[in-house]
């Protein structure tokens, strides 16, 4: 059976997260959106431990349930600060657990290196093969994956406190590591272009600060298996039931090209290594985004496609397209007014992936039904985010025209600099 699953959420006790953040509303809208299996979430946090264990039911399929059926996996992510190389690293990770009696024994073992109440996502200063070393004596049926493995403050190859490969990282642990979590800012085609990826398992999860659909869901896994917790890590650790992932286009994540948001500069990696990475605004150092990373790590040209490839679909969240072309808030009431008459009796992914033209239409208006069908075809545009700003579809040809002098006036405005430069050095 095909399951939609996001494995990366987060509760009301994790920062930056919504104060209404709990189980019953992130079933309402996991429901809405079309997810069949959601990740908890903050496992390790005791208030939401209580939560779960008080909420949550366990059948022995691995699998927890509400009270009206849905389904939970017990999930949390980690976040470990330590030195390895010479360097500073800072790595997060997914990690899932088959039943909650093993919980409490991750969480036993956890709380012996530092605290648990402060955060969702806590802290640690073991290293990822301290972290390996301590799940698998505890269970080999705990999955880890890498979580946003590409972003540069916290992903396994980010630009900041980055590997270059799991071996690198992992040492001989890396045998225990199956799945990478590709993150908003690349999709498979991006991976598919290092060859010593190739075993890994490419998954896509939202890593959702909130329940709103255009957060939870946003990126999510396709799989066809019978629901159990044996099965869905079977499927993670050999892509056997593994048929699809669901993804934001890369441009849209907040680290996909090199820049500086201060100044407002966006840059392709072409052009930020002419800048030596140094923003020809003011001088400081930009945060290298996703796509110069994998450029530095690539041994494939860009446009490779794997054989038997598990395939992808990338698709901008309903309410953001909505939000789009009303040009209004995401959170608005007019665009969840349109939101909802596009998904009476469907759900958001039936919406995206299924629905015809003429039904859109006729549920929507014309220019919104058009910009459904480009996003399902991958027509639309988008301003590549940088440095924590998401990227921006661009629906109207001007408003791309508009981004293309922007950038141009950027890098001509830095090459004017640097021929000054030479002309006072000579």
């Amino acid at each position: 059976m095909k399951q939609y699953v996001d494995l990366h959420m987060h509760s009301k006790y994790a920062r930056a997260c919504s104060p209404q953040l709990d189980l019953p509303n992130i079933e309402k809208y996991a429901r809405i959106k079309g997810l069949t299996v959601v990740g908890t979430g903050d496992i390790s946090h005791p208030k939401w431990n209580e939560e779960i264990r008080k909420e949550l039911i366990e059948d022995g399929t691995g699998i927890l349930k509400s009270k009206t059926g849905f389904n939970f996996v017990l999930q949390g992510e980690i976040s470990l600060m330590y030195s390895q190389g010479g360097k500073g690293r800072k790595i997060h990770y997914v990690y899932l657990v088959p039943d909650l009696d093993t919980l409490k024994q991750v969480n036993s073992a956890l709380i012996k290196k530092g605290r648990l109440d402060y955060d969702g996502r806590p802290i640690f200063g073991m290293s990822s093969i301290e972290f390996v070393d301590m799940m698998i004596d505890i269970s080999k049926d705990i999955e880890i994956i890498a979580a946003h493995c590409w972003t540069p403050w916290f992903g396994l190859f980010g630009s900041m406190s980055g590997f270059n490969s799991v071996e690198e990282c992992f040492g001989e642990r890396a045998k225990y590591i199956h799945a990478l979590e590709t993150g908003l800012s690349s999709d498979p085609m991006m991976n598919w272009r290092i060859s010593s990826l190739d075993k890994y398992s490419l998954v896509s999860f939202s890593d959702s600060h909130s329940y709103w659909p255009w957060r939870m869901g946003r990126e999510a896994t396709i799989m066809d298996i019978k629901l159990t917790y044996k099965e869905l890590i079977n499927a993670i650790r050999t892509k056997k039931g593994l048929v699809g992932t669901i993804e934001v286009d890369p441009n849209f994540g907040k680290y996909h090209f090199t820049g500086h948001r201060n100044c407002n500069v966006s840059l392709d990696p072409n052009s930020s290594k002419k800048f030596k990475d140094i923003c020809p605004s003011c001088g400081r150092k930009m945060t290298v985004g996703v796509l110069q990373r994998v450029e530095e790590l690539a041994d494939r040209p860009e446009g490779t496609i794997l054989k038997d490839a598990v395939p992808f679909y990338s698709l901008i969240p309903l309410s953001e397209l909505i939000s789009v072309v009303l040009r209004k808030s995401v959170s608005s009431k007019e665009v969840w007014q349109v939101f909802y008459a596009l998904v009476n009796g469907k759900t958001e992914i039936e919406v995206l992936l299924e629905t015809p033209y003429e039904e859109l239409r006729s549920r929507s208006n014309e220019k919104l039904a058009e910009s459904i069908i480009k996003n399902r075809e991958g027509k639309i545009k988008i301003k590549p985010g940088y440095d924590g700003v998401y990227g921006i579809p661009i629906i109207d040809e001007a408003e791309e025209q508009e981004y293309v002098k922007e950038t141009e006036k950027i890098i001509s405005k830095y090459k004017q600099k640097q021929k000054g430069l030479q002309e006072f050095i000579s």
